[in-house]
């Protein structure tokens, strides 16, 4: 069991991912936006976090970079509808450990935390 971050401004995505992770049996955490999942990573100390990209407030991008300063051990998942190959990129380089595209299976989401978890 892991406790899993999931960051994103839609409440619907928050709720089908955090059933699709509890399901699995792990403990789920939810975060708005960018600036709250900072937040929210210093007080928890999760062990992954899936992360959206497009937030208002602050963005995924944005709030990865940041957390992977505070933490460069931070196992980050970006989970986003925009995938194009320079947001992959941009996500890899900055320090996320996977890429999820929505629409996504259960399956490809439980994968994605599977390998970064090692």
């Amino acid at each position: 069991m892991a406790r899993i971050l999931v960051v994103d401004d839609a409440v619907f995505m928050r709720t089908r991912c955090g059933k699709i992770l509890r399901d699995a049996g792990h403990e789920v955490f939810e975060a708005g936006d960018g600036a709250e999942a900072i937040e929210s990573f210093g007080a928890l100390g999760p062990d992954v976090v899936l992360m959206d990209i497009t937030m208002p407030t602050m963005d995924g991008i944005s709030a990865l970079k940041e957390i992977v300063a505070r933490d460069p051990g931070a196992r980050v998942i970006m989970v986003s509808a925009m995938g194009q190959q320079s947001m992959v990129m941009e996500a890899l380089k900055a320090g996320a450990k996977e890429f999820v595209v929505k629409p996504y299976q259960p399956e490809q989401l439980m994968a994605a935390i599977q390998k970064v978890l090692g």
